[in-house]
């Protein structure tokens, strides 16, 4: 006997204006870097409020050449909060620099300003702040810091488009900001990513770094407008956005504000059927106003009112159908950085007391209310089912 039908954790939202533009870059027999790219690029400048935007293949490239810019080198450091993908923090390796490790705050699980002003050291270069599901960092008290020692804030806006933080759009301020496109971000090009800064020179380093350190406009060397002669100017990276990428992502930047809102409403329906169960603790909202982009809807268990882990209720769930995940081991958690640093969990004791009671559920604009209700009765179901 088959089970219930399984609903992912996450499915893009693709429609007839993606497949248009996909098929105009197909037919123009312009595939790789062009001018698809440099219209996203200047698109996505306008829509955020940057100066400057840089497109790139990856959320972990943009991170990468951002700290690159901004002059990270080998012995420096980069404070990251613990309670973060694994790209936040590897790229800091690249440079043979260390990523300083730090607690986040309980409620929001956003990186703690205290525990960041407690790490810094004369070798600190940057501080990389996460935001975290869509909901912006404190970014006034991480600019204080920033200022108060001339540090350069790199932001880790992968889950943020579009989130606001003081009413104005995640990648808007700051020194330097990456977003990633992939498959499960609001906005998609299945693997991307930008750059956005105020600072013209750190972009244009940026661009000219992300193809292999070739003297700027390098990609028009094919057009009736280039030249064959470049010249390589520093040893870069292979880190360009294709123009098919970029066709992807122009469709979804047209509707990124109602995605967002679809989002944003499935969020509200979990919350309010959630507030009631004392074993569940849904997330917060933005505050002050500010805009969440619910890239992940972090549910936490009260495992005190449950009679079996976060591993078992998340089987539970699964057996019902409901395709979910855990965001995320903390990165002081793994081998890697336990070996290298020496970290032990309790060195980041609220990262590590709440990643073992979180589950993030599906939410994306794909999913129909008969979908938004299963989840609800699935995760009541289980939390009634295992209540101590």
């Amino acid at each position: 006997m088959s089970g219930p039908p399984f609903l992912p954790f996450a499915l893009p939202d693709i429609g007839p204006e993606e497949h248009r533009q996909v098929r105009e870059v197909l037919d123009s027999g312009w595939l790789t870097t062009g001018p698809k790219t440099k219209e996203f690029e200047r698109r996505f400048a306008e829509y955020v409020g940057a100066p400057h935007a840089v497109a790139v293949n990856s959320g972990t490239a943009a991170l990468h050449l951002a700290l690159e810019a901004a002059g990270v080198r080998a012995g420096d450091e980069v404070i990251v909060p613990t309670y973060t993908f694994a790209a936040s923090a590897e790229v800091v390796r690249y440079f043979d620099a260390r990523p300083v490790l730090v607690d986040v705050e309980p409620r929001t699980l956003l990186v703690d300003p205290d525990r960041v002003a407690e790490a810094v050291t004369p070798r600190t270069k940057a501080i990389l702040p996460v935001h975290l599901a869509g909901i912006a960092a404190d970014m006034d008290a991480l600019g204080t810091i920033a200022r108060r020692h001339g540090l350069v804030l790199v932001e880790d806006a992968a889950h943020s488009l579009p989130s606001t933080s003081r009413g104005r759009r995640i990648g808007s301020f700051g020194d330097l900001t990456c977003f990633s496109f992939y498959a499960t971000k609001t906005l998609t090009t299945g693997e991307g990513g930008m750059i956005c800064t105020a600072n013209e020179e750190w972009a244009n380093r940026c661009r000219q770094m992300s193809l292999h350190g070739i003297s700027r406009d390098a990609w028009k060397r094919y057009t009736s407008e280039g030249s064959w002669y470049y010249e390589i100017e520093e040893a870069g990276f292979k880190d360009n956005l294709t123009d098919l990428a970029a066709a992807l992502g122009l469709a979804q930047l047209s509707r990124v504000d109602a995605m967002r809102e679809s989002r944003a409403s499935i969020a509200r329906q979990f919350t309010e059927a959630f507030s009631g169960c004392d074993a569940l603790e849904p997330p917060s909202d933005a505050p002050g106003g500010d805009q969440h982009a619910w890239h992940l809807y972090m549910l936490r268990l009260n495992l005190d009112r449950l009679n079996v882990d976060r591993a078992a209720f998340v089987e539970d769930l699964r057996a019902l159908g409901i395709g979910v995940s855990v965001h995320f081991i903390p990165l002081h958690l793994h081998p890697y950085y336990r070996r290298t640093y020496g970290f032990e969990p309790d060195d980041c004791p609220v990262a590590h007391r709440e990643y073992l009671r979180e589950v993030s559920l599906p939410i994306y604009p794909r999913m129909s209310e008969s979908d938004v209700g299963r989840v609800i009765a699935a995760v009541l179901g289980v939390a009634e089912k295992r209540r101590r």
